[in-house]
């Protein structure tokens, strides 16, 4: 069997393969240090502290992707695992794994390492859901992404089913 493809699709299938991003692309990684004013009375890292770090690094993450401004639409299921303390060193590692029409879906994890130490520790992750709008607030469609590795891969796929889940759970 032959296929004839005009050049009209050709260049639509050109444009398209153009727009498709790896997830790469944007990953953003985002260090920041504990300090007094970021801790509680015990001198333990405050999770809004930790999340408001967390929403950054992904909205640098999901801009990078989309080419424009992107708001937070939710925030999944975070999980404080362990605490960082005084002099730690956060490290936000924010990786797009799916793109819809509109929004993108940013898996982000918080580590902490203390400067005296090689060893970091995963002490939060969460989904972050983003929407792509121009200068009037209004939504915009963002490119595609093209997972590469197994792991890119997986969360690909689940981002489709976590999607569902949200907006059954909304209603």
């Amino acid at each position: 069997m032959i296929l004839v493809i005009g050049q009209t699709a050709m260049r639509s299938i050109h444009s398209c393969m153009k727009r498709l991003k790896k997830p790469g692309d944007s990953e953003t990684i985002m260090t920041e240090v504990v300090c007094p004013n970021d801790t509680n009375p015990m001198g333990f890292l405050q999770g809004g502290r930790l999340m408001q770090w967390m929403d950054i690094g992904s909205a640098v993450c999901a801009q990078s992707h989309a080419g424009t401004i992107c708001v937070t639409a939710s925030i999944d299921e975070v999980k404080f695992k362990l605490p960082a303390r005084i002099g730690d060193v956060i490290s936000i590692k924010a990786k797009i794994t799916r793109a819809f029409s509109t929004s993108m879906e940013i898996f982000v994890q918080a580590w902490s390492k203390k400067i005296t130490s090689s060893e970091s520790q995963l002490i939060n992750e969460a989904f972050f859901t983003f929407v792509a709008i121009d200068d009037q607030a209004r939504p915009v469609k963002v490119p595609p992404v093209h997972p590469q590795s197994k792991t890119e891969k997986l969360l690909f796929e689940g981002a489709l089913k976590r999607k569902e889940y949200r907006i059954h759970t909304s209603r």
